[in-house]
């Protein structure tokens, strides 16, 4: 094969990786906060105490979320998704951008 077909083809898989990377948005903590008005119904941001969910403060920090999964936003952002004992799915009630603000908001915590 010649050097410049392995030099384009590099170059466009790199190309696409970049692409990728920069679908995948970073949250604002701030716009997060707002968002999480409508969370803090259910949740305390400021503590680790129950109210009707968990206290989210430190959330980070654990090692383990309620179901016994490792926190990741992969693992936070499912529960955020499916809900569960409870907590209605928000899937479908936020955007994926909002998603985003609320994760970077939870690392905050």
């Amino acid at each position: 094969m010649k050097p410049w077909v392995v030099s384009i083809a590099c170059m466009t898989l790199a190309a696409g990786s970049l692409a990728r990377a920069a679908d995948k948005k970073e949250g604002d903590a701030a716009k997060g906060k707002e968002v999480f008005e409508q969370c803090s119904v259910c949740h305390n941001a400021d503590s680790e105490e129950k109210k009707m969910g968990p206290g989210l403060k430190g959330l980070f920090k654990r090692t383990k979320l309620n179901n016994g999964k490792k926190v990741t936003e992969e693992n936070v952002q499912a529960v955020i998704n499916a809900g569960g004992n409870g907590m209605p799915s928000y899937a479908d009630m936020l955007s994926d951008e909002e998603k985003a603000h609320v994760l970077a908001y939870l690392k905050t915590l």
